[in-house]
């Protein structure tokens, strides 16, 4: 019964947030088929496997589902103040999947490179699904997601400002983004449901980053004026390096440690980065993932005027994000 009463508790306020919070007015999205067969295929975990892998140390489920508000506003009011005169980037990167460390790894590692090594006009802002963090970060949610944006249009200068996104997690051959963190009820984000948020948000100038499998399929919906779309890999092929025995990605390490630490320009990190992956692979006799770019009109020569207000600082080091403490839930 206390598992049924957890599970419960839990929807009702995934149903109370998804129609109070601010961005999210329309009714959440039917699962799609992609979402439907990996149920299918993996079912969810009962009440009780659910409730015992929750971390000893976390909130309750519902705890941290209604601290949602409060978190995503704290996390807007960190964000420095914007530099006048000039291009300022805004970094929102979102790890979705909380059962592997690697994505939260690089949206923390992303975060902490883009202060380093492009300064005061880069600002950056992270959700993550992670038990390590789920008192200190805010979600990977959908309507974390549409709050985020909503927060940053209001102090951005949609004419001159560059937003860079960056999604970290696993992908499906329907593209959709896995968003998890069991026994949370998290809508999953398909590539179309990407561009309808976006679209619904005054940002002239996008760099999108999608690393996950199949994530090709994030370009057409995606591409456009103003644009510069980057993916780890075609729209029929996987990525690799994800899994609880890696620290990063492939497309993680080659584009944000290796390339970003060497140059400022996104779409020579990316030749850099599409490189380094095609030797990986060779070496590893894996089917190659074929990483993808499009640029859209207009965003090469905004990039290029941010740039010019920006001095690189020193290279970043990789590590990965302290894990979360050892233990499992007790029963609340």
């Amino acid at each position: 019964m206390r598992s049924i009463l957890t599970i419960l508790l839990a929807f009702a306020a995934g149903v109370l947030l998804a129609t109070w919070w601010p961005g999210r007015q329309e009714a959440a999205p039917s699962p799609s088929a992609a979402v439907a067969n990996r149920m299918a295929a993996d079912p969810a975990p009962d009440g009780d496997a659910a409730v015992d892998a929750w971390p000893e140390q976390a909130p309750t489920p519902e705890q941290v589902l209604y601290a949602q508000p409060r978190m995503m506003r704290e996390a807007l009011s960190e964000l420095g103040p914007r530099i006048p005169g000039k291009p300022n980037l805004y970094l929102l990167a979102f790890a979705g999947d909380g059962s592997e460390d690697v994505f939260r790894n690089e949206a923390e590692y992303a975060a902490r490179l883009f202060a380093q090594r492009f300064g005061a006009s880069a600002h950056s802002l992270v959700l993550e699904n992670n038990p390590a963090s789920l008192s200190t970060r805010p979600l990977a949610s959908w309507s974390n997601l549409e709050t985020a944006l909503d927060g940053l249009g209001t102090v951005m200068q949609p004419d001159q400002d560059i937003l860079l996104l960056y999604l970290t997690s696993h992908g499906s051959e329907d593209h959709d983004l896995l968003l998890d963190m069991d026994p949370l009820p998290l809508d999953q984000l398909g590539a179309s449901d990407l561009a309808g948020i976006l679209a619904m948000h005054p940002f002239k100038w996008k760099v999108v980053v999608i690393n996950a499998c199949y994530s090709g399929g994030f370009v057409p919906p995606l591409r456009g004026p103003g644009t510069l779309v980057l993916t780890a890999a075609r729209a029929d092929r996987s990525s690799f390096g994800c899994g609880s025995d890696s620290d990063i990605t492939y497309f993680g390490k080659a584009w944000l440690v290796d390339a970003l630490n060497r140059t400022d320009n996104f779409a020579d990190a990316f030749k850099r980065a599409s490189g380094e992956i095609s030797r990986w692979e060779r070496q590893d006799k894996l089917t190659p993932s074929e990483p993808q770019i499009d640029i859209g009109s207009g965003i090469t020569g905004q990039l290029a005027l941010w740039r010019k207000g920006v001095s690189p600082g020193p290279a970043l080091p990789f590590r990965p994000a302290a894990p979360a403490p050892a233990g499992s839930a007790s029963a609340h």
